[in-house]
């Protein structure tokens, strides 16, 4: 593994820190009647888009975290704040000691990018022509060029279509290529927005793995999206969950899973054929004497459970497992569609 080659490289501890962040986004209001031509033109009406409302968040050096919400939730501005893209209506954006939009220049040499529905690779160009180009755009000397190209290539295994074009590549390989693109220049804090995004299920697992020994041997900071929360926690062990703008929980998956929802599932095996009427617990499917449960474990506990099914049938077999995180995040989203996000998102912090 290369050594990193910064000479000003941030100290701090904490190396990104959000303070009461908002950005509101203006949207004008049209009309589709004919009659409302003139008065679109002439006074034209505004809609105001809270994206981000007073937002805290601090990532300290070598975390991964994911960062996580509904569509909508103000996940991709803050991605594109944290990239110098977007400026905050309000509040102040700080990471590595630097301003992202004011000085930008200087900022986007220290960090890396990769948003997984888009691909910075020349299209009808060798993959090697994309990387040249980066060595040039970011002004790499080539030793330091030479020695990430060969870190990256055997990292990701891009030798075998390193000098393919890159529109015969498939998905993953792409990926691959763009997360290698983004380590070119050794960055300090990688933000990954959907990486795995319509990647296979060994490409996905073999993604994961890279960026948790990305983490572990150079410590790098990492920041991700994405909608598959069992991605994120294979991931990363702490996660920040955002709803309608504001920072609705931040810890890890274990303590989510206790604040939100203790959601369980119980099978039972009978030695007859109907399945035992369980209070507390929803009967999900029912075959061939084997009958599987889904139960909050914070309002029944599985003695209760079993005690109920023995009253009632012979028990030959049990097996109990945590629901899986998807369906928790689910369960969550859908309490919050309802309208019961916290008040005060310091409550639910660690």
């Amino acid at each position: 593994m290369p050594a990193r080659d910064h000479k000003d490289i941030w100290t701090s501890d904490t190396v990104v820190e959000l303070t009461g962040v908002s950005k509101t986004f203006r949207q004008r209001k049209t009309s589709s009647r004919w009659q409302d031509v003139g008065r679109n033109l002439l006074r034209p009406e505004w809609l105001e888009i809270h994206a981000l409302k007073d937002v805290d968040l601090t990532i300290r050096r070598g975390e991964i975290v994911a960062y996580a919400g509904p569509n909508g939730a103000g996940k991709s501005t803050t991605v594109k704040l944290l990239a110098g893209m977007l400026a905050p209506t309000s509040g102040t954006v700080r990471a590595l000691g630097m301003d992202p939009v004011r000085e930008r220049v200087k900022y986007v040499g220290r960090i890396g990018v990769v948003y997984g529905q888009r691909t910075e690779l020349w299209w009808d160009q060798p993959v090697s022509a994309t990387f040249e180009w980066k060595r040039v755009v970011w002004d790499v000397p080539r030793n330091r060029y030479d020695r990430m190209v060969n870190y990256v290539k055997e990292l990701l295994g891009l030798g075998e279509f390193f000098d393919q074009l890159a529109r015969s590549l498939s998905l993953g390989q792409r990926m691959r290529c763009d997360l290698g693109l983004a380590l070119i220049h050794e960055p300090e804090i990688l933000f990954l927005d959907e990486p795995t995004i319509g990647v296979d299920v060994l490409a996905k697992r073999n993604l994961i793995q890279i960026v948790k020994d990305l983490n572990e041997d150079r410590n790098l900071t990492v920041m991700v999206t994405s909608h598959d929360m069992s991605e994120l926690e294979q991931l990363a062990g702490r996660i920040v969950l955002i709803d309608k703008g504001r920072i609705a929980f931040d810890g890890d998956f274990n303590r989510l899973r206790r604040e939100f929802s203790d959601q369980r599932r119980l099978m039972i095996e009978t030695s007859e054929g109907l399945a035992p009427k369980l209070e507390g617990a929803e009967l999900l499917t029912s075959e061939s004497g084997r009958h599987e449960y889904r139960f909050d474990g914070s309002n029944v506990t599985i003695v209760d459970l079993l005690a109920q099914a023995g009253r009632q049938c012979e028990i030959v077999d049990v097996e109990t497992h945590q629901a899986d995180i998807d369906e928790v995040i689910a369960d969550i989203y859908k309490r919050w569609q309802g309208g019961t996000v916290p008040d005060d998102p310091a409550a639910v912090k660690t």
